[in-house]
Parts: C-alpha cells; structure tokens; sequence
C-alpha cells in the first residue's frame, strides 16, 4: 500500500530495531526445539542429569533472550502504529479543512467521519500486527522447514503436501474478503448518516412524528451491515476451522510417520519431538500470517478511502505566486469589493444560478441583497470569500481578483455571519473571540452589546464562561444569531457578509441591532441577505435578484418607483402583516 509506506516513512529507525528484535526472537525460538532433542537423546535417555542441567540453562536463558525481546518489539510496534493512526487522522483532517463546499458534499460528512475514525483504526491496527508479524512469520517458517529437514529430510516431505495446502485456503479466503470489507466500510458510512440526520434534526423528527420511520430507516442500515459483516464472519469461521483441521491433520501424519521410522530405528524420539516443534513452528506461523491477512482486505480498503481524500485537489486553492494586496485606507465611499461580469454554474448543473452580476460594494455603506427563494442571493454571498469559485467573471478585493490573493488573508478582510448561526463548543468568551483570540474581555463585552447579546448573556449564572454546547443547542435561535453576530463584530473587519443573519430576530431587537451597527460598522461595508424589507429600508444601495439576474439596484424609493420585482417582494410583506 503506497499509503503505509508514505505514513510509516518517518518510523524506519524504529522499524529497523523492531525487526532485530523480532530476528533475535525468531532465531532464539528455532534453536530451543533443538536443544529439547538433545535433553532427551543425550540426557534422559542416558539418564545424564549434567547434561539436562546444562542445556535446561541455555534454554533458561535464551526463554529469557526470547521474553525481552517479544516485550522490546511489542512495545514499539505499538508507538509505530499509534503514531502512524496520530499521523493519518491529522492529515485527513487536515486535508478536510482545505476542502471547498464541492469536495465537502461529494464525500459527504458521514464518509469523512467514518474515513477519520474507523478507516484509520483499520489500518492503524494492520500496522501492529504487520509489525508484530513482519519478520516473525517469515524468519520462523523459513528457518523452521532449514531446521525440520536437518532433524530429518524424509519426514521433511510432508511439509511440502500442508504448508501449499494452508497458501491455497488463504489466497481463496482473500478473494472472496476484499469485496465484502469495501461493503462493511460503505455500511459504516450509511449507519452514520442515518445517525447524524437524526440527532442533527431530532426536533424535526418529533415535531413531524417520525420516529417509528427513522427507527426503520436505522433498523434497515443496521441490518444491512450486520449482514455483511455476518457475511465475512462466516467466510472466516471456515477459513480458521479449515487451517486448523490441516495442521491437526499434519500432526497425526508426522506422530505416525514419525513413530514408524523410531520403530525402524532411523529416528530417535528427541528428533521426533524437535521435529514436532519445528512443524508447530512453522504450521502457527502461517496461521498467524493469516490472521494477519485477514485484516489485509478490510485495511486495504480502508486505506484505498483514506487515499481519497488525501489525495483529492480541492477544487479552490491558492494560485501560485499569490500575494495579498497592500490595503488601502478606509475611506467612505472606497470600493472595496466588486463582481464584474460574474456566472455562476454548480459543478454538473445545466443552468447557471447567477448570470452576468456587476456589482459594487463601497466602504461606509450597506448593500442589501433581496429576493425571492432560490433567487441566488446566498450563492452570490458565498462567492465574496470564495467558498464558491465563480464559473466565469472576476470577483476582486482592493482592485484585485481575490482568486490571485491568498485565502487567508482574503478571509482576515471578511467577518461572515452565516445563514445557520452554528456555534462551537466552548465558553460565550471563546465563542466570541473564535476569529480573534487577542480580544479582551471588554471588546468582548462591547461585541456583545452592539449584537444585542449582553443582556442575555448578564442574566446567565456564569456570565462570559458559561457552557456554549456543541452547535449552541442550550440557546434560542436568536441567541445564536445574536452570538454569531457577535463573534463577526470582535474581528472589526473591512466586509462584514450578514447570511440573513437577523430572520430569528423580533423587529425590535432587529432595530436597534441595525442601529448599533451603523457606528459599529461606519468604515466598513456591509453586505446584508435579507428576507425582511424592514431590515433593508435604510441601506445605501439594495440589489434586487430575480431568477441568478439583478434586475434592480437603488435605495428604498428608488426601487418601488421603479423595480417591479421589488414592488412585488414589499407588497407581499405588507400583505402578510396585514393580514396579521
């Protein structure tokens, strides 16, 4: 596996000594069977307890040499594959943090947990037992068949019937095991996807009373792969059985060939007994090396997956030569960020979402974003931090397209408060300085204050440490929006990107939010999606969508004397409050 040979590269002094001491532990094993034949032929044969004494010694000590060793090899085996499964997880994760929106949603949040964990815990533990096996097996049934055809070449002639008969039993085994472990890991990846939707959405569920359908949406993933995973038990209950009977078989052929040449008087019983041993030797040695095989297909395809994500191209990454623009200063009025000629298409999609957008969004002004669902108006706010990369057009920073400018420093420009206010565990303080650890707890405090947030927050028993539970499911919608809002506000930069970041709000916390930001916001732009016209009323400029086009651009006035589309947007609010 190219994979294993990249990840354990930086391990080879340690593999080096793991295999001297699987070498001293193979070698000192080969020769205890030898000295046991000598104790009898020349020792309890002849009744001499001198020279049982002596070579019960040598075994003494080289059982010693044997035990050192195994615990020396075993013990780093053990670092190697743990720092090997360390190394693994760190690079998928890694490598998932550079993902854009696309690779995200093609492997799919399940796959990449699965691929992390379990994936990584499969080849993680062929590493050990490949470690523990690696110079064993091979020393010990080499040396073994040197070591039995010197105690006796005739009886020697068995070994070339059983060990060919044990390979043929592991290679059918393997070709019937690799397709069933591809099939556990994809079974593992639908058990978890069926899992995370319904703790994710375990309000929806109850408040639409499904559960009786997830149960059996769950019941039939699990089932499926218990039947695979029962599927390749049953492959191996045979394999082992059927090994087994082999070596038994192998046994009562060597005691009763064996018995026969004693009886002739071409073998002593000591060489029977060492013979026994090797042939144990070598016959557990393969066994062992089947064990170890039979990790081989679930590992390989574990780490085939694992080898899919790293060596995926994210489809947005940093040109090369990239460089971050000198920034200018803030200044009213000051275009700072501008699409021109901008489409928009998602990969596979015959349509494009956005078509031909020229836009211009200035310091010290608020730009608005409307329109009716599916108009396009996240799409267009996700393109300004590239989380999208746009199909044709420029999106540019400073006068600067932002594909040429490095991500991070384009995201340092840019504080996005999302559509979904998700919130990471931690403190209401680490929350808020997610973006900038460097705030004190007074720019927190004023953070919270312009989000409408430091009430709420007061009132909590812990105030600034109190518990944040992953996603912020221990607060309201609003207070999330709140918090997220907040945690854009520490980071004071050029853009702010509000994703219909006030739809949980009451209109009169929503006022005097907008309000607050107006002097928290003055030398910067801000770009709001908004669903509400009442959030958009005083902006300097609203951008009107209708079907991925901009069909109108102005303030309030403007637009009603002169955009259909935005005539009709208000009227039907108005209409809606009416009616309430």
């Amino acid at each position: 596996m190219p994979l294993l040979r990249r990840f354990l590269a930086p391990y080879r002094a340690a593999i080096a000594v793991i295999s001297v001491l699987l070498l001293a532990q193979a070698i000192a094993a080969l020769a205890l069977p030898t000295l046991y034949a000598d104790i009898i032929n020349d020792g309890v044969l002849t009744g001499d307890t001198g020279h049982i004494g002596r070579l019960g010694g040598i075994m003494l000590a080289i059982s010693v040499v044997v035990g050192f060793a195994a615990i020396g090899g075993a013990y780093l085996s053990a670092k190697v594959s743990m720092s090997v499964g360390r190394d693994l997880r760190g690079a998928l994760f890694t490598a998932v943090e550079t993902f854009s929106l696309r690779e995200v949603t093609t492997f799919g949040a399940p796959s990449l947990i699965t691929r992390t964990t379990n994936d990584v815990q499969q080849v993680q533990m062929l590493v050990l037992m490949g470690l523990n096996l690696m110079a064993m097996a091979p020393i010990t049934v080499i040396g073994g068949v040197i070591m039995a055809v010197r105690e006796n070449a005739r009886l020697s002639t068995l070994l070339l019937v059983i060990v060919p008969l044990m390979v043929a039993i592991v290679v059918l085994t393997l070709r019937r095991a690799l397709p069933l472990f591809r099939v556990v890991q994809k079974r593992i990846d639908a058990i978890n996807q069926v899992l995370r939707e319904n703790l994710t959405g375990v309000r929806v569920v109850r408040a639409f009373v499904r559960t009786r359908h997830e149960e059996a949406r769950f019941a039939q993933a699990n089932q499926a792969l218990t039947d695979t995973q029962l599927a390749v038990a049953r492959l191996l209950a045979l394999t082992m059985p059927a090994l087994m009977f082999v070596i038994n078989l192998a046994s009562v052929g060597v005691v009763g060939y064996g018995g026969r040449l004693i009886s002739q008087g071409q073998m002593e019983i000591g060489t029977l007994a060492a013979f026994i041993s090797y042939m144990m030797q070598i016959l557990f040695s393969v066994l062992m090396a089947v064990m170890m095989i039979a990790m081989v297909p679930r590992a390989a395809a574990s780490a085939e997956r694992i080898g899919e994500v790293l060596d995926t191209t994210p489809a947005i990454t940093d040109l090369e030569g990239a460089t971050a623009p000198a920034l200018r200063p803030a200044e009213p009025g000051q275009a700072i960020i501008e699409l021109a000629g901008v489409d928009f298409r998602y990969p596979g999609a015959e349509e494009p979402v956005l078509c031909g957008i020229d836009l211009t969004i200035r310091s010290g002004e608020v730009t608005a974003i409307v329109g009716g669902t599916g108009a396009g108006k996240t799409t267009l706010l996700n393109l300004i931090p590239r989380l999208y990369d746009v199909s044709d057009g420029s999106v540019m920073l400073d006068g600067v397209d932002i594909r040429r400018i490095p991500r991070e420093h384009l995201w340092a420009q840019l504080g996005l408060v999302p559509q979904k206010a998700f919130l990471f565990t931690g403190t209401v303080a680490d929350t808020v300085r997610f973006g900038t650890p460097q705030a004190t707890d007074e720019d927190v405090w004023h953070a919270l204050e312009v989000a409408q947030a430091a009430d709420f927050v007061r009132e909590l028993p812990d105030g600034l440490a109190a518990t944040v539970e992953q996603g912020g499911a221990n607060f309201s919608g609003g207070q999330r929006q709140r918090l997220a809002i907040a945690r854009a506000l520490a980071r004071r930069p050029r853009v702010y990107l509000f994703d219909d970041s006030f739809s949980a709000l009451d209109y009169g916390t929503d006022a005097r939010l907008r309000a607050a930001l107006a002097g928290q916001t003055r030398d910067a732009a801000v770009v709001i999606v908004a669903q509400r016209v009442s959030t958009v009323l005083h902006a300097d400029q609203i951008v009107v969508l209708d079907g991925g086009r901009v069909v109108g651009v102005g303030r309030h006035e403007e637009l009603l004397a002169g955009c259909e589309t935005y005539r009709e947007i208000v009227a039907s609010q108005l209409a809606a409050q009416g009616a309430a």
